[in-house]
């Protein structure tokens, strides 16, 4: 199994299975077309935690809905969501979601029938995802990305988006994460889309801060934690409140609690998009700063929308 395939396993994610270059996909004309000028759209990082926060009436789900309803009554209005989430994972390349009607994707198991019914019938933006998919370029070796036409709405996206917009009408594209690649060139690819925060898309990381399944304690009351889920969730919360943010990508130089807080760092990665698409000066709105299962971090951020 490839690395990119290894670290797939590990986080329970899929691979980017068909792609194609952006002169031969063949897109319909009757969805969003391009993206206009707009007011500065806020990015946010979530953790997504268990998929279970989506059918359950948690602290988390909560915060989701109340989110979705701020934005409303702020009357901020995305034109496109852009979600990078934890469970895309790609070899070498990033991709875009291209087409028209994503597919929602029940990528886990063991859990209750209910979960598997959710479905998130928002549409796609295939011409729109055309346009960026040439007009982004990899910051590995400055290549177009790749369109995606096989993967969908994998559950790091939908079940935090059902919640937040629940009539699933706003078009969603998601971008995959090459894994092989060094933590700084998927900075580098968030401080790309900064600008597509000026032309009306929500830009969306979801992960988890701390992330080790093999270290859950399902009897851990919430707010317990290990020391070493505490102290790698602390350092990410000092690096957001100073702003240092390109420091994010050095996390595995933090000592030995970041191998323990990310075994594989598929759910860590999400931030650092996020983070690279915030503009200088931006504060963060903090939420949801509490730990599941001992060894999960729900901490999240807001960033470009005041309180």
């Amino acid at each position: 199994m490839s690395l990119g395939g290894a670290a797939v396993a590990a986080s329970g994610g899929w691979m980017a299975y068909s792609m194609t270059s952006v002169s031969n996909t063949v897109l319909p004309q009757q969805l969003l077309q391009q993206l206009r000028p707009s007011p500065r759209m806020p990015v946010m990082f979530l953790g997504h935690g268990s998929p279970m926060n989506v059918i359950e009436d948690t602290h988390w789900r909560q915060s989701w809905q109340a989110l979705g309803r701020e934005l409303a009554d702020k009357g901020i209005a995305p034109q496109l969501i852009l979600c990078i989430s934890a469970h895309w994972l790609s070899e070498s390349e990033w991709a875009l979601t291209g087409m028209a009607q994503p597919r929602t994707i029940h990528d886990f198991g063991g859990f209750p029938q209910e979960l598997f019914d959710q479905q998130y019938p928002a549409p796609g933006a295939p011409e729109v995802a055309r346009q960026l998919a040439a007009e982004l370029r990899s910051p590995q070796d400055g290549s177009a990305l790749l369109l995606d036409q096989k993967w969908g709405l994998d559950h790091g996206t939908w079940s935090v988006l059902l919640p937040m917009f629940p009539e699933a009408r706003i078009p969603v594209v998601q971008l995959s994460m090459p894994y092989g690649l060094a933590p700084e060139k998927h900075f580098e690819m968030g401080r790309q889309l900064r600008a597509l925060r000026d032309r009306g898309v929500l830009i969306v990381g979801s992960g988890n801060i701390v992330h080790n399944l093999r270290a859950m304690r399902r009897d851990a009351a919430d707010n317990q934690a290990f020391d070493w889920t505490i102290q790698f969730d602390a350092e990410v919360q000092q690096r957001w409140s100073s702003g240092d943010l390109a420091d994010l990508s050095n996390f595995l130089d933090w000592g030995p609690q970041a191998r323990l807080a990310h075994p594989t760092h598929d759910h860590y990665l999400p931030l650092l998009y996020a983070a690279g698409a915030v503009q200088d000066g931006e504060a963060p709105r903090v939420f949801n700063d509490a730990f599941q299962y001992a060894a999960l971090s729900m901490r999240s951020a807001i960033w470009g929308m005041s309180a």
